[in-house]
Protein backbone atom coordinates (compact mmCIF):
# COMPACT_ATOMS: atom_id res chain seq x y z
CA UNK A 1 0.00 0.00 0.00
CA UNK A 2 1.22 3.71 -0.56
CA UNK A 3 1.60 5.62 2.08
CA UNK A 4 -1.79 6.32 3.58
CA UNK A 5 -2.67 8.78 6.53
CA UNK A 6 -6.04 8.37 8.48
CA UNK A 7 -7.80 10.05 11.37
CA UNK A 8 -10.30 8.53 13.63
CA UNK A 9 -11.90 11.04 16.01
CA UNK A 10 -15.04 10.95 18.31
CA UNK A 11 -15.24 11.17 22.06
CA UNK A 12 -14.38 8.94 24.65
CA UNK A 13 -15.62 5.65 25.52
CA UNK A 14 -16.11 5.08 21.86
CA UNK A 15 -13.14 3.43 21.20
CA UNK A 16 -11.25 5.77 18.90
CA UNK A 17 -7.99 4.81 20.10
CA UNK A 18 -8.73 1.04 19.89
CA UNK A 19 -10.24 1.31 16.23
CA UNK A 20 -6.62 3.03 15.36
CA UNK A 21 -4.85 0.36 17.20
CA UNK A 22 -6.57 -2.53 15.52
CA UNK A 23 -5.99 -0.92 11.60
CA UNK A 24 -2.57 -0.49 12.72
CA UNK A 25 -2.11 -3.80 14.06
CA UNK A 26 -4.08 -5.39 11.00
CA UNK A 27 -1.25 -3.36 8.86
CA UNK A 28 1.68 -4.42 10.77
CA UNK A 29 2.03 -7.43 12.41
CA UNK A 30 -0.76 -9.37 10.15
CA UNK A 31 -0.22 -7.79 6.75
CA UNK A 32 3.64 -7.26 6.76
CA UNK A 33 3.66 -3.63 6.71
CA UNK A 34 4.43 0.03 8.53
CA UNK A 35 2.31 1.56 10.67
CA UNK A 36 3.13 4.21 13.38
CA UNK A 37 -0.18 5.99 15.76
CA UNK A 38 -0.22 8.75 17.89
CA UNK A 39 -3.40 10.04 20.02
CA UNK A 40 -5.16 12.69 21.64
CA UNK A 41 -7.37 12.86 24.68
CA UNK A 42 -9.80 16.28 25.88
CA UNK A 43 -9.03 17.10 29.19
CA UNK A 44 -12.06 14.83 30.26
CA UNK A 45 -11.22 11.08 29.78
CA UNK A 46 -14.85 9.42 28.70
CA UNK A 47 -17.15 11.57 26.57
CA UNK A 48 -14.13 13.93 26.29
CA UNK A 49 -12.86 14.86 22.50
CA UNK A 50 -10.56 11.84 21.38
CA UNK A 51 -8.41 11.32 17.87
CA UNK A 52 -5.98 8.63 16.62
CA UNK A 53 -3.28 9.54 14.20
CA UNK A 54 -2.47 6.32 11.59
CA UNK A 55 0.13 6.38 9.25
CA UNK A 56 0.17 2.97 6.92
CA UNK A 57 2.85 2.22 4.41
CA UNK A 58 4.38 -0.34 2.76
CA UNK A 59 7.88 1.26 3.50
CA UNK A 60 9.48 2.30 6.62
CA UNK A 61 7.42 5.81 8.16
CA UNK A 62 9.75 8.30 8.36
CA UNK A 63 7.12 11.16 9.86
CA UNK A 64 4.64 9.45 12.58
CA UNK A 65 2.08 12.11 12.04
CA UNK A 66 -0.64 13.13 10.04
CA UNK A 67 -0.14 16.33 8.15
CA UNK A 68 -3.65 16.00 5.83
CA UNK A 69 -5.32 12.68 6.13
CA UNK A 70 -6.55 10.31 2.87
CA UNK A 71 -9.14 9.00 5.38
CA UNK A 72 -11.38 10.59 8.04
CA UNK A 73 -13.23 8.16 10.17
CA UNK A 74 -15.70 10.60 12.12
CA UNK A 75 -18.06 9.50 15.04
CA UNK A 76 -19.26 12.52 16.48
CA UNK A 77 -20.51 16.53 15.04
CA UNK A 78 -17.83 17.96 17.27
CA UNK A 79 -14.64 16.07 15.65
CA UNK A 80 -16.63 16.39 12.45
CA UNK A 81 -16.27 20.06 12.58
CA UNK A 82 -13.00 19.98 13.39
CA UNK A 83 -11.14 17.43 11.29
CA UNK A 84 -13.54 17.83 8.24
CA UNK A 85 -11.33 20.68 6.89
CA UNK A 86 -7.78 19.15 7.28
CA UNK A 87 -9.36 15.97 4.74
CA UNK A 88 -7.52 15.33 1.72
CA UNK A 89 -9.07 16.24 -1.94
CA UNK A 90 -10.59 13.26 -3.32
CA UNK A 91 -10.07 11.94 0.86
CA UNK A 92 -12.44 9.14 2.29
CA UNK A 93 -15.32 10.53 4.81
CA UNK A 94 -16.53 8.02 7.17
CA UNK A 95 -19.08 8.78 9.53
CA UNK A 96 -21.45 7.10 12.25
CA UNK A 97 -24.41 8.40 10.44
CA UNK A 98 -26.64 9.01 13.43
CA UNK A 99 -24.28 11.54 15.09
CA UNK A 100 -22.68 13.48 12.16
CA UNK A 101 -24.58 15.48 10.20
CA UNK A 102 -22.31 15.95 6.85
CA UNK A 103 -22.08 19.64 5.28
CA UNK A 104 -20.39 22.62 4.25
CA UNK A 105 -17.98 20.27 2.38
CA UNK A 106 -16.11 22.34 -0.70
CA UNK A 107 -13.92 19.69 -1.58
CA UNK A 108 -14.30 16.46 -4.10
CA UNK A 109 -14.92 13.71 -1.68
CA UNK A 110 -16.34 10.45 -1.15
CA UNK A 111 -18.62 9.98 2.04
CA UNK A 112 -19.59 6.84 3.47
CA UNK A 113 -21.96 6.29 6.54
CA UNK A 114 -23.12 3.50 8.55
CA UNK A 115 -25.63 3.86 11.77
CA UNK A 116 -22.33 1.52 13.91
CA UNK A 117 -23.94 2.46 17.33
CA UNK A 118 -27.23 1.53 16.18
CA UNK A 119 -25.76 -1.79 15.21
CA UNK A 120 -23.93 -2.53 18.24
CA UNK A 121 -26.85 -1.69 19.75
CA UNK A 122 -28.54 -4.48 18.15
CA UNK A 123 -25.97 -7.07 19.17
CA UNK A 124 -26.38 -6.07 22.73
CA UNK A 125 -23.36 -3.93 23.69
CA UNK A 126 -23.26 -0.39 22.25
CA UNK A 127 -19.17 -0.70 23.19
CA UNK A 128 -18.84 -2.65 20.23
CA UNK A 129 -19.21 0.28 17.86
CA UNK A 130 -15.44 0.69 17.12
CA UNK A 131 -15.60 -2.71 16.02
CA UNK A 132 -18.50 -2.23 13.76
CA UNK A 133 -16.49 0.69 12.64
CA UNK A 134 -13.76 -1.00 11.56
CA UNK A 135 -15.59 -3.45 9.35
CA UNK A 136 -16.85 -0.96 7.47
CA UNK A 137 -13.73 0.95 7.18
CA UNK A 138 -11.90 -2.69 5.84
CA UNK A 139 -15.01 -3.16 3.47
CA UNK A 140 -15.50 0.58 1.96
CA UNK A 141 -11.82 1.62 1.50
CA UNK A 142 -10.18 -2.01 0.44
CA UNK A 143 -6.84 -0.75 2.16
CA UNK A 144 -6.47 -3.76 4.73
CA UNK A 145 -7.16 -7.47 4.27
CA UNK A 146 -10.32 -8.30 5.78
CA UNK A 147 -8.45 -11.18 7.04
CA UNK A 148 -5.77 -9.38 9.04
CA UNK A 149 -8.38 -6.66 10.67
CA UNK A 150 -10.21 -10.37 11.65
CA UNK A 151 -6.79 -11.04 13.30
CA UNK A 152 -6.07 -8.09 14.63
CA UNK A 153 -9.62 -7.66 16.56
CA UNK A 154 -9.23 -11.25 17.55
CA UNK A 155 -5.83 -10.62 19.09
CA UNK A 156 -6.87 -7.43 21.04
CA UNK A 157 -10.00 -7.85 22.87
CA UNK A 158 -10.78 -10.07 25.96
CA UNK A 159 -11.54 -13.17 25.32
CA UNK A 160 -14.97 -12.90 27.21
CA UNK A 161 -16.24 -10.47 24.37
CA UNK A 162 -14.47 -12.11 21.48
CA UNK A 163 -17.33 -13.63 19.72
CA UNK A 164 -19.06 -10.35 19.84
CA UNK A 165 -16.32 -8.26 18.61
CA UNK A 166 -15.94 -10.30 15.83
CA UNK A 167 -19.58 -10.37 15.01
CA UNK A 168 -19.88 -6.79 15.12
CA UNK A 169 -16.40 -6.57 13.13
CA UNK A 170 -18.85 -8.93 10.28
CA UNK A 171 -21.73 -6.75 10.64
CA UNK A 172 -19.41 -3.65 9.66
CA UNK A 173 -17.59 -5.42 6.74
CA UNK A 174 -20.92 -6.75 5.77
CA UNK A 175 -22.72 -2.99 5.61
CA UNK A 176 -20.18 -1.73 4.01
CA UNK A 177 -20.25 -4.46 1.42
CA UNK A 178 -23.60 -3.67 1.14
CA UNK A 179 -23.10 -0.08 0.63
CA UNK A 180 -20.65 0.01 -2.21
CA UNK A 181 -22.89 -2.53 -4.43
CA UNK A 182 -25.52 0.10 -3.91
CA UNK A 183 -23.60 3.15 -4.95
CA UNK A 184 -21.98 0.69 -8.06
CA UNK A 185 -25.56 -0.01 -9.33
CA UNK A 186 -26.76 3.32 -8.86
CA UNK A 187 -23.70 4.65 -11.37
CA UNK A 188 -24.61 1.60 -13.55
CA UNK A 189 -28.16 2.76 -13.73
CA UNK A 190 -27.32 6.70 -13.87
CA UNK A 191 -24.86 5.46 -16.70
CA UNK A 192 -27.19 2.84 -18.89
CA UNK A 193 -29.50 6.33 -18.65
CA UNK A 194 -27.43 8.38 -19.97
CA UNK A 195 -26.26 6.20 -22.71
CA UNK A 196 -29.61 4.19 -23.99
CA UNK A 197 -31.34 5.49 -27.29
CA UNK A 198 -34.33 7.50 -26.58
Amino acid sequence: MQLTEIRVAGFGGQGVILSAILLGKAASIYQGAYATMTQNFGPEARGGACSAQLVLSDSPILYPYVTQPDILVVMSQEAYVRFAPELKDCGILIVEQDMVRVSDINKEIRVYSIPATRIAEDLGKRMVLNSVMVGFFTAVTHLLDPEAVRKAVADSVPPSFLDLNLKAFEKGFEYGVNALTAITETADTQLQAQYSPE
